[in-house]
Order: structure tokens, then sequence, then C-alpha cells
């Protein structure tokens, strides 16, 4: 039994090494014919790496020909199952260009979208990739509107929407805590503009009073009256907003310094 399993792990040992030996003397040198079969048949048996070495040496060949079709998709498809989504997005992409009449083209389509997606980094980086995937999936649902994708395209716009979303309100607050109030105050308007029915709504607006706050209650005595009825203003909507706000306790409490404040002026005001 012992003799059978070694006579069989060194069968498997010799088929690998001829196979592997049988791939390399073809991508070095087989011919082109040769080198596109091989390279159709490792992208069938999932060696994505392989046939993609392989594709890089034939398409100047096959450039302009009817098999280019199948090899682009297939280039495309090996980067997307080696998870190498930017450079997926780019061929499917360009498949999706060149071959518009092409059976693939809807696939093709939403996988670059797909692509773009799975490239989008964690919220906490540059997002440029998550503006391209959104606008990706936009363009596919808008072009396939009938598509069994377009539910899932959606939710994926949705996802990413949110990581914007997040990344805007993380750097608000962040000028928040490092006591750039007049640009914390900006960071969330911005955010209230450009995310209507943003998650973060309710924090925003409570973030962007205690900015104000800070900013009207340490102002110089020229700007301090206004900051502090900027303030006040800030909190009226905030209150108007969210009447319930677990927040409330805390930010009266702020209001009523306002207040005092903002009399102690106006009675310096009116002695003056």
């Amino acid at each position: 039994m012992q003799k059978n399993k070694i006579y069989i792990f060194i069968l498997l040992i010799s088929i690998g090494v001829s196979s592997c030996g049988e791939y390399q003397k073809v991508l070095n040198k087989g011919t082109v014919q040769e080198q596109y079969q091989m390279a159709t048949k490792v992208y069938e048996e999932q060696k994505y790496n392989k046939a993609i070495q392989l594709f890089e040496k034939i398409t100047p060949s096959y450039r302009g020909k009817p098999q280019m079709e199948r090899i682009q998709y297939m280039v495309a498809q090996s980067h997307y199952n080696t998870k190498l989504y930017s450079l997926a997005a780019y061929y499917f992409d360009k498949f999706v260009k060149n071959y518009p009449k092409s059976s693939k083209v809807e696939e093709a389509a939403y996988l670059s979208a797909h692509s773009y997606y799975l490239a989008s980094p964690v919220y906490s980086l540059d997002q440029k990739d998550t503006q391209e995937a959104i606008t990706a999936l936009q363009n596919f649902i808008f072009k396939y509107p009938e598509s069994d994708k377009v539910i899932e395209a959606n939710k994926n716009i949705k996802e990413l929407t949110f990581k914007l979303e997040k990344k805007s309100f993380e750097i608000a607050k962040q000028y928040y805590h490092t006591t750039d109030y007049i640009a914390a105050i900006v960071a969330f308007d911005n955010l209230l503009s450009d995310y209507l029915g943003t998650s973060f709504r309710e924090e925003a607006m409570y973030y962007k009073f205690k900015s104000a706050y800070e900013l009207g209650i340490n102002s110089f005595i020229a700007k301090k009256e206004d900051r502090i009825k900027d303030a006040l203003k800030s909190h009226e909507r905030f209150k108007r907003n969210y009447p319930k706000s677990d927040y409330l306790n805390e930010t009266e409490k702020l209001v009523n310094n306002l207040t005092e404040e903002l009399n102690s002026l106006l009675a310096l005001k009116t002695e003056n």
C-alpha cells in the first residue's frame, strides 16, 4: 500500500515536471499557433498567470485577426481571476470598445465595472478608483437597464458611495479634532451638500455646531458676536432636524454658554 502511494506521488511529480517543461518549451521556442493552443489550454485549466504570459507573446501576431476577440476576452478574464482588478477593468473596457457586437459585450461591460468596484481601496486611501467604479457601474445600468446584474450594481454603488461619505466625514472630523474649526465647518458643509441622504448627517450637523461653538467662544472680540450668532443658527438647524437627538443634552448646555457670552458682548456694546 505504501509502495503504491510512493509510486503515485512520483508519477504525479513526473507529470508535473513534464507539463512544466512542455509549457516552457512552447513559451520560449514554440510557433505562434502552438503558443495560442497552449495559452488556451492553460487558461481552461485555470492557470491564469501562465496564460497571461503566452497571451502577451501572441497578441501582436493576432492583432486584426478573428482569434483576437477571444484572446482579448481571455486576457481580461485572466487578470480578473488573478485579482489584478485594475488591469482587468482596463482589458474589459478595451474589449467592449473593440467588439461592441460581441455576444460577450454585456458580460464584459459588467465585469469591467465590477473590476473597478473590486479595485476600490479602503476609505482612508485615495478614492480615485472608487469614483471610477461608481461611474462605470452607473454607465452599465444606463446601457443595460434590463440586465440581471442591475440589482448587484446598484448595491455596489451604494456601498462605494458610503465609502466616499465616510472619507469625507472623517476628514471633516479630523479638522475638528485638530482645532481647525473653520476648515471643519467648510468640510461638514461640503459633506452635507454633496451627500444629501448621508447616514452621517446627524453627526455631521452635531460636529459642525461644535466647531462653530469653539470658533465663536474663542474668537477675537471683533469677530466674536457674528460667530456666536452663526453657532446659534447652526444649533437651531440641528435641533430642528433632530429634535430627539441624544446629543441635545450636551448641545443645549453649550447653547447656554453661547447665549451668556452673547448677552455679555451686547451689554458691553450698550455701555460703550
